[in-house]
């Protein structure tokens, strides 16, 4: 019978399907069906030319027509550079997140290789297969060339193509031998200059801290060799960090590699700089800051075990590790661990389905863990650890809530919190003034007519930016300049409305002219270095004022900051978004928890015109522990995740009635295949917290199970249905699973 090979691939297009393709023409059928899962195929697809796939497996039959089939190009690779634990993951994640599987891989793998650049100097060499080790020293007698071979890689293992010739060999009897299925070749990563591995016991550069008591406990309870999940719950400034080091460190010992998961670019640095400083085994860093080249390098050293330890932000969470020993996913509460474009995927929960597959630990570390994560913990499903002491002498900072409705106020600073600022510098010591607005103002008013500057292609008003002096919209990236007069009234009134970054540091430069004033904000942090120079200069110890968003809020340890004032941070409580007060929280929290980490007592100002909020005074009085308990019980009682599954049907367009239409077909569909019932609901067509944006109308249909599975169940028919139906190309459409924003 004639044998027959198809290379079924996955290619980076958004259809949801493999593809077959013939194997190349200089390819032989044996060839072929030796080709391992895994290595990326160069094919021909259509108007789009050449398109670099990965190869999912090796097929004898195919419901295409044989004449059909067109010829791979080449196989770019004899080694796959996904393996099969890594293809597993990608078919994972593709299933449950309702995506293309070419989509996936292509997300998984550096831009380098998605081109078809090479995967490595390689060395290529001819090996046995079983059936070649099990034939005696004499069993190709007849066939002297190959018998020679042989004889040769039963002595030698592996045959390097330079040998050939040198030893008098065939290479015509090497395909022959490869065709009768006794040799194979493969490639061999580079042998690093200097060992990847050093000798047993010998990870260790420095000696590491004698935990504490907690510490020690934590460590204790964690199972080095099979699945289970920790919920590290620490407060700020306890200790996590050294924890991980810790159970690194003893995965090490074991010849295992690490990998560990930061939220925020700026957090790699000062991460690869501790963990240096501990461990002398080699480190890859990858995240969008690393340039293209050194990721694809980074990424290999990873995948070919000469790096030991992978330090990153979401996208590593797909880098092949073959010695996976243990995760790590610090700040696992924090949003920017889920990519809210293409693939929507959570790389926490990604993180949990990657260590049960391959059975080892994962440790999940926050001082305010997701309620999903906490509500996993309290049921069971994960193992609670704690620390509830900060590290050393250290204690927890005061908070202290000021009423803005008794303050006078300037530039949204209340004169309390200008007091406090000026009294810190004086003694020496380091303060930090919180504002989750970049700009000068988030908005400019006219106060003789009212008229605001908003944004032509938003249902958003301009931000005022003082440098340069302009109106800039952060949802679409446009930009105007500053009207002199009132566009409505032509009046001279127009006047920048609430608080910025830029307008709280320019108030402070001109109360406190001496101070040094650092401003920390998406427009200030541009330069790669940035970040690493502020540290810098922070951890000098010299007297200093932070003014900043977000990017002070997560992990950093500021030693000598010993106030800090938050400004307008219970926005959370009037949120359209229902996870709005748990962001709250988690931020009021994390960004008290950089005051007096050390010997210094720290104090916390948090400026609120809601002092009387219950679950405001909850966070203060009782700590986030009690804060997100009653925030679980809120949302079981109105069946929010994490208590059901969530899944959001998004479609946009120009036209609004078009994307409309789309999400009541769906709709329409949905009830279909699954009609509402006690344990499924359907919400919407309703539009997005955000209508308008960049001139496209945005509208979501959300739809709410009480139980995952049966929410998969609905979503994959309806996906498909979508998928094939004509109405769908009349709008762009998107599937969000567990959701994570609504804007």
């Amino acid at each position: 019978m004639h044998q027959f090979a198809v290379l079924r691939l996955a290619l980076p297009t958004p259809l949801r399907r493999l593809f077959d393709y013939l194997p190349p023409e200089s390819m032989s059928v044996a060839e072929a069906l030796s080709v391992p899962p895994g290595v990326r195929v160069l094919v021909p697809f259509g108007r789009r030319g050449l398109l670099v796939g990965v190869l999912v497996e090796v097929a004898c039959e195919t419901p295409v027509a044989h004449d059909k089939l067109k010829a791979a190009t080449q196989v770019l690779d004899a080694l796959p550079i996904l393996s099969a634990a890594s293809l597993q993951l990608c078919e994972w994640t593709a299933n449950y997140y309702q995506h293309a599987l070419g989509e996936v891989i292509q997300a998984a793998l550096p831009v380098k290789l998605r081109k078809g650049e090479p995967a490595a100097t390689q060395v290529a060499v001819w090996e046995h297969k079983t059936e070649g080790k099990g034939l005696g020293i004499t069993a190709l007698k007849r066939s002297p060339k190959q018998q020679a071979i042989h004889q040769f890689l039963l002595a030698n293992q592996q045959l390097k193509p330079s040998e050939i010739a040198s030893l008098g060999l065939s290479v015509s009897a090497l395909k022959c031998l490869a065709e009768k299925g006794l040799v194979t070749k493969r490639l061999l990563a580079p042998r690093p200059s200097t060992p990847s591995t050093p000798r047993h016991g010998a990870v260790l550069r420095e000696s590491p801290q004698q935990p504490n008591d907690e510490q020690a406990a934590a460590l204790a309870a964690i199972r080095y060799h099979e699945f289970n999940p920790y919920l590290l719950e620490g407060v700020t400034g306890s200790g996590k960090t050294e924890v991980y080091l810790h159970a690194i460190g003893r995965t090490l010992q074991a010849g295992r590699q690490a990998l560990v998961l930061v939220p925020e670019i700026g957090l790699a640095p000062q991460t690869l700089a501790r963990f240096a400083r501990r461990f002398c085994v080699p480190i890859a860093e990858l995240h969008s800051s690393v340039s293209e080249g050194e990721r694809a390098k980074n990424w290999l050293a990873a995948a070919n075990g000469e790096a030991r330890i992978v330090i990153g932000t979401r996208l590593s969470l797909f880098t092949p590790l073959p010695e996976l020993g243990i995760i790590v996913v610090d700040e696992e509460h924090d949003s920017s661990f889920k990519q809210n474009d293409g693939l929507r995927y959570s790389a926490r929960d990604l993180a949990i389905v990657r260590a049960r597959l391959a059975q080892v630990p994962l440790l999940l570390g926050s001082a305010t863990p997701s309620l999903e994560t906490l509500h996993n913990a309290l049921s069971g499903r994960y193992q609670h650890l704690h620390l509830v002491q900060r590290a050393g002498d250290a204690q927890p900072p005061s908070i202290r809530l000021l009423d803005m409705r008794l303050e006078r106020v300037e530039a949204g600073l209340a004169q309390t919190s200008l007091d406090a600022v000026e009294a810190c510098l004086l003694r020496g010591e380091q303060a930090m003034v919180f504002i989750n607005r970049r700009g000068f103002a988030p908005a400019l008013l006219c106060h003789h007519c009212g008229w605001s500057a908003n944004c032509r292609r938003c249902d958003a008003r301009l931000t005022l930016h003082a440098t340069p002096y302009h109106l800039h919209c952060h949802h679409c990236d446009a930009q105007a300049a500053v009207p002199k007069t009132c566009p409505g009234c032509h009046s001279h009134s127009l006047a920048p409305i609430g608080q910025g970054t830029e307008r709280a540091e320019a108030l402070l430069s001109s109360r406190l002219p001496n101070a040094t004033i650092l401003r920390v904000d998406q427009d200030s942090m541009q330069r790669k270095t940035a970040m690493a120079e502020l540290q810098q200069q922070i951890h000098s110890g010299a007297p200093c004022l932070l003014v900043g968003t977000q990017m002070l809020a997560k992990g950093h340890h500021f030693p000598r900051v010993t106030l800090v004032v938050i400004v307008d941070a219970d926005q959370g409580l009037l949120s359209g978004d229902f996870r709005g007060p748990e962001r709250m929280g988690q931020l009021i929290t994390q960004v008290a928890g950089r005051a007096g980490r050390e010997t210094l007592a720290g104090e916390v100002l948090l400026q609120t015109y809601r002092p009387d909020h219950p679950l405001l005074q909850r966070l203060v009085h009782e700590g986030y522990a009690n804060f997100s308990r009653q925030i679980l019980a809120e949302r079981q009682a109105v069946n929010l995740p994490p208590y059901w599954a969530m899944a959001v049907l998004r479609a946009e367009s120009k036209q609004p009635q078009q994307a409309l239409d789309f999400l009541r077909e769906a709709l329409e569909q949905a009830r279909l295949i699954a009609p509402p019932s006690p344990h499924l609901q359907y919400l919407g067509p309703i539009p997005a917290l955000m209508e308008k944006r960049n001139e496209v109308y945005r509208y979501q249909l959300q739809l709410k199970s009480h139980t995952k599975p049966q929410l998969q169940q609905l979503l994959k028919p309806l996906i498909e249905y979508l998928e094939s139906h004509p109405p769908a190309r009349s709008c762009r459409w998107s599937l969000d699973v567990d959701p994570q924003e609504f804007n």
